[in-house]
């Protein structure tokens, strides 16, 4: 089995990379991607942890673009981990994923929520590479009393339109495709039927844009032929897994029942770029 979309602690995950490693192994998953949010943290960990076992796990991540004030998550896969521009543009993404919650958090305090933004910051600080967001300030909001659940406090507080919502700010998906293809990577556009922005989809195939992602846990089946038939019709490669999140983050269920096709796998791993060097 495969699958190309998973996170761990080093982003908004749940299981360590090592946890992630032995519940891929238990799943019977033997090819997987490390996808954390702007940052590959825990790509060597994992790598070190899921071999011994018989798991392969490819270069991955889950990218933040941003097209009109609106999150597009864009998955980079096969590139070079190595790659110095990759790395500077990741720790500007990282840095940005601060400063968004911190202005989150202040408009929380002018609503006389005060939560421990020291606290929160030093946690991200010491794991290397960690990325931080909006479920970070979710978590707090629980913690205090603010909220029943995660669910509640993104509906209440933190959703777009909401109190203390702040818009990100960033690279467009077209950078994206860019600076991953110029560190070997190939990039597809991560579950479309739950960003509501599928307009966006033909442009980005004109400017290299590889795959769309068709198999994840918020597809049906109606929206996976949708997906896989627009890939067809657009000349693009499918990637899909489970968008899993670790135990009680409600989608621990996908694990090992949301995986990519081998014929899709091999569509996708055709189209990477053919870069010296590179280390997938």
């Amino acid at each position: 089995m495969i699958d190309l979309h998973l996170h761990t602690t080093v982003s908004d995950g749940r299981s360590t990379p090592e946890q992630l490693a032995r519940r891929v192994a238990a799943a019977g998953i033997r090819v997987c991607a490390l996808t954390d949010h702007d940052t590959i943290g825990g790509l060597a960990a994992m790598r070190a942890a899921a071999e011994p076992l018989g798991v392969r796990v490819i270069a991955g991540i889950e990218i933040t673009a941003v097209h009109d004030s609106l999150d597009v998550h864009m998955l980079g896969y096969f590139f070079d981990p190595d790659d110095e521009e990759l790395a500077t543009f990741l720790a500007a993404q990282r840095e940005d994923r601060v400063r968004r919650v911190s202005e989150m958090l202040d408009k929380l305090a002018d609503m006389g929520i005060v939560l421990h933004r020291e606290r929160l910051l030093k946690r991200a600080a010491k794991t290397a590479g960690k990325a931080i967001g909006r479920p970070a300030i979710a978590k707090l909001l629980v913690s205090h009393g603010h909220a029943r659940d995660i669910a509640d406090a993104f509906d209440r507080f933190i959703s777009a339109g909401r109190p203390a919502f702040v818009a990100r700010r960033g690279v467009t998906p077209a950078d994206v495709i860019k600076v991953v293809g110029r560190a070997g990577g190939i990039v597809s556009f991560a579950h479309p039927g739950k960003l509501g922005l599928d307009k966006l989809i033909a442009p980005l195939a004109a400017q290299g844009l590889a795959a769309i992602e068709a198999f994840h846990p918020d597809h049906d089946a109606a929206a996976v032929e949708k997906y896989r038939t627009m890939a067809r019709e657009l000349g693009l490669a499918v990637s899909g897994g489970s968008d899993y999140h670790g135990p009680g983050s409600g989608r621990a269920e996908a694990l090992g029942q949301v995986t990519l096709p081998t014929e899709a796998f091999e569509m996708l791993s055709s189209r990477r770029l053919k870069t010296p060097g590179s280390t997938p």
